[in-house]
């Protein structure tokens, strides 16, 4: 995805985009159930036109009543690596919370992955931050 950087007739290409989405009083049974977390790490991909490298990987850390007051009570952390890059989440069940990111080297719908991942999780509310890296990522080798 070609950029004109303004006042200038340079053109650049991002490297990638970054996709960053919190999401914000979810359903707690969705945030807990893994077989969810893992057919969404699963199938994400291909409704985005991405292709995945590694099969999925999906980590349980024990709900704790002892780290209540701490950052962390627990949930699910899930991650692919795609062909573009990777896709990562991690529920945090007691909090109603869940923390995605989408990163890949080709342009994608964020939207179409907003939209997944509200219904999945049936947030109330979402925090969306997309980032355009690399701007000046080489066109060439340089070594």
């Amino acid at each position: 995805m070609a950029n004109t950087v303004a006042g200038t007739d340079i053109e650049t290409t991002y490297f990638g985009f970054h996709l960053m989405l919190d999401l914000y009083s979810c359903d707690l049974e969705s945030l807990r159930d893994e077989k969810l977390c893992m057919t969404a790490l699963e199938e994400l991909p291909g409704i985005l036109g991405m292709t995945i490298f590694q099969p999925p990987q999906l980590a349980r850390l024990e709900e704790s009543e002892d780290l209540e007051d701490q950052k962390d009570p627990g949930g699910l952390s899930g991650f692919v690596m795609i062909k573009e890059s990777h896709i990562s989440l991690h529920t945090f069940p007691k909090r109603g919370f869940v923390s995605i990111d989408v990163y890949s080297c080709e342009p994608f719908s964020k939207d179409k992955a907003v939209r997944y991942f509200e219904e999945l999780f049936k947030s109330k509310d979402s925090e969306i931050n997309f980032v355009k890296r690399g701007s000046r990522y080489p066109k060439e080798n340089i070594y």
